[in-house]
């Protein structure tokens, strides 16, 4: 976790993703959250190849590689980004994105069951501590008014959305973290995975959606721009590597990083009010995320 090569992509991916999380807020107001989803892949797949090209890695995949990035593309830049931006809807963002700090629950099991990784006591210790943390904001965020953060008013319809969108990340962390997808450069690998995701985000945003809209706002196309090319062609080669070097559950970790930037933007910016329960939940969750990063056993 020392290594130079661990900790720049580590903190750089942490506090990215923790800015995108009030971004995306900006893409679902007026215009349909699937749409804004392909928009965004719309944009990213492309650089991505383009990225990949110009590292001269092979964009030739066989048909277990492809199969592969296919359940890539559908969990990662389908399901857990559709059920991501439709939670935001009812969810401040800071709270979505303190949810996802619980993906090293998921993560873990996922990785013992389908990798091998061990999940010592100390990481299921703080796993427990994290999650009495994270359902205590839970709770005032389910008994919030409008007014304290909440979008919408069906808070549990927005907490089910953002489980369902862990659940899908976290089966795409590691299900590519297998030979196959060890055997195909990092980047390629996403490319065609974004590409597939794409393709589905298309044909669900205009089954569910409609026509596409054209919004007119430059604000709107500058945090497609942000989130295509730096929240997602940035950052996921970043993080995927992460997962390579030192397993899907450590990576997970970077989230309290991520949760820190999130909860302080989401403060300034939609007006998240702080009580005591807050408070003493923010501090379980991340002591308890701690706690198990310190579990030096989990891979």
């Amino acid at each position: 976790m020392l290594n130079l090569r661990v900790i720049l992509p580590f903190v750089l991916t942490g506090t990215i993703w923790g800015s995108t999380w009030f971004v995306i807020t900006g893409q679902i107001d007026g215009v349909p959250a699937a749409w804004s989803v392909f928009y965004r892949f719309a944009l990213a797949t492309p650089a991505l190849f383009l990225v990949a090209f110009l590292m001269k890695r092979r964009l030739l995949l066989n048909r277990p590689e492809h199969r592969l990035a296919v359940l890539v593309g559908l969990f990662q830049f389908s399901g857990n980004f559709l059920f991501v931006y439709h939670a935001e809807l009812y969810v401040t963002s800071g709270i979505v994105a303190l949810m996802f700090g619980l993906m090293m629950v998921p993560n873990a099991m996922l990785g013992r069951f389908f990798l091998g990784e061990r999940v010592p006591t100390g990481f299921m210790l703080g796993s427990c501590v994290a999650i009495v943390g994270v359902s205590s904001l839970l709770f005032h965020e389910w008994n919030a008014n409008p007014d304290a953060g909440v979008i919408g008013g069906n808070v549990g319809l927005g907490i089910a959305l953002a489980m369902l969108g862990i659940l899908s990340a976290s089966v795409a962390n590691v299900i590519q973290a297998n030979p196959t997808g060890r055997a195909v450069p990092m980047v390629s690998l996403l490319a065609w995975a974004m590409l597939y995701g794409t393709i589905f985000d298309l044909g669900f945003a205009w089954l569910t959606a409609g026509p596409p809209p054209v919004p007119t706002e430059t604000a709107y196309w500058g945090g497609i721009v942000y989130l295509a090319l730096i929240g997602s062609v940035i950052t996921f080669p970043l993080h995927y590597n992460l997962v390579r070097e030192i397993g899907a559950g450590k990576t997970a970790y970077n989230a309290i990083l991520t949760i820190s930037v999130a909860m302080v933007i989401s403060t300034v910016f939609e007006g998240y009010r702080w009580t005591g329960l807050t408070v003493g939940g923010m501090a379980l969750a991340v002591l308890g995320m701690v706690i198990a990063l310190r579990s030096k056993q989990v891979r």
